[in-house]
């Protein structure tokens, strides 16, 4: 719907007819809610999705707006804290009766709030790449399940890297133990060898023993989903102990380091790691062009844009479509009208919505640059389908 359209719209169009439900929409806005850590470990890593948010709210604004309506915000602040985050939900659905949220960042903030989502009926649009295994009709999952990024990624290493032996190594808490359980699974299945497993707390900086252990057992792979701060730590260790990650062996595939890290991390000290995700800063697209020029007018010269900041940008853009394909902003209709919601303005390329919530979207595997950015170096032919129950890895 373009500009004119949707201005025309609202002049016909008055807020009852299209909000039966008692949301917060009046016939000139619709009110919003953002639920991130704005404070805590988290904030590092959610910050860039808070900036993406608000950037496409402020584009969509500029459009025209939803419907022909402004969109205003109610940011909350989730604080790195899971219970806080699903008592900021519960006031965004209740007290301010948000249209929808976007918002949560870690699985656990995503499990907290669930069950508040599902009770009031919100509809959630959350950005980060997970473990899979949930289907929820309160939530869009705009980031990657596991089978587009933690399959596919061992795929590619096998495939492209002649890779046999793995090394698991993950912070301590429920996405990286169950990506790492279903890594496990896919690498037994391909008839190939686990030789190590360890966690390590959130905010864990003392990895020497186990890069001793790595060195003695020597894999092909680290696959890494260490998470936060921690990778600081763990990458200058790793390479102060005289792992060299431009060599291939042992070869770095991580699920958790983007260019938001890379920023704390220092190129340097993570050249050569391999990292499985769906968009890197580098993509030459148009449109991907024009996202980054936005971001860094609206946000800094000096920021950078990881997969997860990308994915939340698609939040906004998914939920203007899916009312305005239903023609109303209650829940129900837009959780009806958007299963085949296509998006061919997305930084990462063309995605659609499953029926089953997820995005169809392509792999990419990045190869780390001294300057903090990947280098693409394999893309999937096609978009990989969404299958947060693959047969076989629950």
């Amino acid at each position: 719907m373009g500009v004119t359209a949707a201005l025309a719209f609202s002049a016909t169009v008055s807020a009852q007819d299209v909000n039966t439900t008692d949301l917060a929409v009046t016939d000139d806005t619709v009110t919003v809610g953002i639920l991130h850590s704005i404070t805590g470990t988290m904030a590092i890593s959610e910050t860039g999705s808070v900036q993406a948010e608000k950037l496409a709210i402020e584009q969509i604004n500029a459009m025209g707006g939803v419907l022909g309506r402004k969109i205003e915000y109610i940011q909350e602040d989730g604080a790195s804290d899971w219970p806080t985050f699903a008592e900021k939900s519960r006031k965004l659905l209740t007290q301010d009766k948000v249209a929808a949220v976007f918002g949560c960042w870690t699985s656990a903030s995503r499990k907290a709030v669930l069950p508040v989502f599902e009770q009031y009926n919100g509809m959630l649009y959350y950005p980060t790449f997970y473990e899979g295994l949930e289907q929820s009709p309160n939530v869009i999952y705009t980031g990657q399940e596991a089978t587009q990024q933690i399959l596919a990624g061992i795929d590619w290493v096998v495939d492209a890297k002649d890779a046999e032996t793995f090394y698991l190594l993950g912070s301590d808490y429920i996405w990286p133990r169950t990506s790492n359980k279903i890594a496990r699974k896919h690498i037994d299945k391909l008839g190939l060898k686990v030789v190590g497993e360890e966690y390590y707390p959130l905010g864990h900086t003392q990895f020497n023993s186990v890069i001793n252990k790595i060195k003695l057992r020597k894999p092909d792979v680290i696959f890494a989903s260490v998470v936060g701060g921690s990778n600081v730590a763990f990458y200058k260790q790793l390479k102060a102990a005289g792992i060299d990650m431009t060599k291939e062996k042992p070869l770095v595939l991580t699920i958790s380091v983007t260019e938001d890290e890379i920023l704390g991390i220092g190129g340097e000290n993570v050249e050569g790691a391999y990292a499985s995700m769906k968009y890197f800063q580098s993509l030459p697209n148009e449109n991907n062009q024009a996202f980054v020029k936005a971001f860094k007018e609206r946000w800094g010269d000096d920021i950078v844009i990881g997969d997860v900041t990308q994915a939340a940008y698609l939040g906004p853009w998914l939920w203007k479509a899916a009312v305005e394909k239903a023609g109303s902003f209650d829940v129900d209709k837009v959780r009806e009208a958007s299963p085949g919601i296509e998006l061919t303005t997305a930084p990462e390329g063309y995605v659609k919505i499953h029926k089953n919530h997820h995005l169809w979207s392509r792999t990419r595997i990045g190869e780390a640059q001294p300057d903090g950015q990947y280098k693409v170096v394999f893309e999937t032919e096609e978009l990989i389908e969404p299958d947060p129950f693959p047969e076989g890895y629950q």
